[in-house]
């Protein structure tokens, strides 16, 4: 009996204080993520400079959107059409394994929890989406997202992105470059946002021309 309280008090403190903690990002930028002491403890040096949304270039907003979620304003925080694809592809046992996370996911994530899988971290990640698409909205996940999702080695956000591989800030990017960013951020630590080569550059291109895409059917309308 004595562990069932205690069992349920633990859940209520959690509840509570990730509720307040989801509910202060909404107007305080974090700090500093899980991911990012990894690196620290990895050796490596963190680079980070938030901008808002309102200076990112918004080629960069459609360029993640087309690349990595293209229900991002019409789905609550789950797309469960990918999930159910991204499941019949695996399904089949081919080498390449793909997800069906959300941008709102992958902020959910990338703010509040580690990296790697597992069912523990997943249903966690399930929970923080929830609470970001209730409390933030859609423009505060996209704004966070541009500027917690790893780009490089030890660099964070689209602004240090973009500064470390074309030398001026978010504000600035041209298509290409924010198809470039774009392509990066599935596997930031391999894959070059600079003359990239092979897969990553026909992705990059792909992205590129799926812009326009975004922007004339509105796909980024929640965020505008």
């Amino acid at each position: 009996m004595r562990i069932a309280i205690w069992a349920g008090k633990a859940v209520l403190v959690f509840v509570i204080g990730s509720v307040l903690w989801v509910t202060l990002y909404r107007f305080v930028a974090p700090p500093v993520t899980f991911t990012m002491i990894g690196d620290a403890i990895g050796g490596h040096s963190i680079t980070k400079q938030w901008m808002g949304i309102d200076r990112i270039n918004p080629s960069m907003v459609r360029a993640v959107i087309a690349a990595e979620d293209a229900r991002f304003c019409s789905h609550s925080g789950f797309d469960y059409k990918a999930i159910e694809q991204a499941y019949e592809r695996n399904s089949t046992g081919r080498k390449k394994i793909r997800g069906g996370s959300t941008i709102s996911q992958q902020t959910a994530k990338n703010v509040f929890l580690w990296q790697g899988g597992g069912y523990f971290r997943k249903g966690l990640e399930a929970w923080f989406t929830v609470l970001i698409e209730t409390i933030w909205g859609k423009r505060r996940i996209m704004e966070m997202y541009l500027n917690v999702a790893e780009t490089g080695i030890g660099t964070y956000g689209v602004n240090a992105g973009s500064q470390r591989y074309f030398g001026h800030d978010a504000s600035r990017l041209s298509n290409r470059e924010a198809a470039q960013i774009a392509a990066v951020l599935p596997l930031p630590k391999k894959r070059a946002g600079i003359d990239p080569k092979g897969f990553t550059a026909r992705y990059g291109n792909n992205i590129a021309a799926r812009i326009g895409t975004v922007r004339g059917d509105g796909l980024d309308g929640c965020v505008r």
